[in-house]
């Protein structure tokens, strides 16, 4: 619960999370503690991390939420909206290595790939000098974190060690129904989708939404045998033109369902933004896996809330 309650308030640091429940009553009676009861130490959330941080325990954490009698008026069936973030790993490429434990050559004078007048001095290139290089997820492996691995977003940008994020959520209202961490690679965000799409509520024929990145055939031929109506944007650009037919692309729930995207990015914008996720603080996937999955029940919290009381106002 002081987990969560981190997570909600968005604070730094698990000893400003302790020094709060120090004074803050709220914070006190949401984790069960009395007024004059002692607080327990820092240290106890790095003896029980590996209890905490448990992906399987936050993905039944998000399932029981949802579960929840209040809870399942909210949710709906009918259409939902999928996407996928970066997140930053606790790994920096000063900790990157060769894979094959073989020495990068020195870096030239010209700042070419190494085959400049150091080349055969005998000098070896310092530890996360990487001028003149290729880095790629096949050559190099972090130290820190092996399992994040070299992505960027789009061209021209740097690439950055990462994981990468899915969620898919309820379009009515933006709750998170579904959501996993992967490795961050190029089909990781339909891979994610694909799998998610199987635990999507009702039998019938659900559409889901989702940016052009997920324009592929490979992606639309699997929605459709699973029964899901794709209302992807299409990508004009990609070789082979777009695999979004017309008349599905000039529907105007397809319409709807583009124009609704940002409803998810606002989710992965608060997770980032305020609950301080924009730079991982775990490592391993399993570990993201979880972080992530409890700020996602963080968010769910926030918006239950504030569905529960507009419904009592308009009552």
């Amino acid at each position: 619960m002081a987990l969560l309650l981190q997570a909600i308030y968005g604070i730094r640091s698990e000893r400003l999370l302790i020094e709060q429940l120090d004074y803050n009553l709220l914070f006190r009676w949401f984790v069960g503690l009395n007024a004059d009861d002692p607080v327990w130490h820092p240290t106890s959330f790095t003896k029980n991390r590996d209890r905490l941080l448990n992906e399987a325990l936050m993905a039944k954490f998000l399932e029981l939420l949802l579960a929840a009698s209040e809870v399942k008026p909210l949710l709906s069936s009918e259409h939902f909206l999928v996407d996928g973030t970066l997140l930053r790993a606790w790994a920096s490429h000063g900790s990157l290595e060769r894979i094959d434990g073989i020495d990068d050559d020195p870096p030239s004078p010209s700042g070419g790939k190494g085959f400049g007048a150091f080349a055969n001095t005998g000098k070896t290139r310092a530890k996360g000098d990487f001028r003149g290089l290729f880095l790629s997820n096949q050559t190099h492996r972090s130290t820190s974190d092996d399992e994040a691995w070299l992505f960027k977003k789009s061209p021209g940008v740097g690439a950055f060690l990462s994981f990468m994020g899915h969620c898919v959520m309820v379009n009515r209202n933006g709750l998170v129904v579904a959501s996993e961490v992967t490795k961050a690679t190029g089909k990781a965000q339909r891979e994610a989708a694909q799998r998610m799409a199987r635990s999507l509520r009702g039998a019938h024929q659900k559409p889901l939404g989702a940016d052009k990145g997920y324009d592929t055939r490979e992606f639309v031929v699997d929605l459709r045998i699973k029964g899901i109506t794709p209302h992807v944007a299409q990508n004009l650009t990609r070789r082979g033109g777009s695999a979004i037919d017309g008349r599905t692309a000039w529907h105007q729930g397809c319409a709807q369902s583009i124009n609704s995207r940002k409803r998810i990015e606002q989710v992965f914008g608060w997770i980032k933004q305020s609950a301080g996720l924009r730079q991982l603080k775990a490592r391993g996937r399993t570990n993201v896996g979880a972080v992530f999955r409890l700020h996602v029940v963080a968010d769910n919290l926030i918006l239950i809330t504030n569905l529960l009381r507009a419904q009592a106002v308009m009552a």
